[in-house]
């Protein structure tokens, strides 16, 4: 799942049929990746 810059919509992508990153709906071609919304912990040692 991606998220275009200029548009704000969310865009899915199929990059193994073609290598054309673009959104689907304005035409832009930055599209940001979205992650999900979880903090990891890590212990330093």
């Amino acid at each position: 799942m991606y998220k275009c810059i200029d548009c704000g919509r969310e865009v899915e992508l199929d990059l193994k049929g073609t290598m054309k990153i673009q959104c689907s709906y304005c035409g832009y071609r930055i599209l940001k990746k979205l992650r999900p919304n979880v903090t990891k912990r890590v212990i330093a040692r």
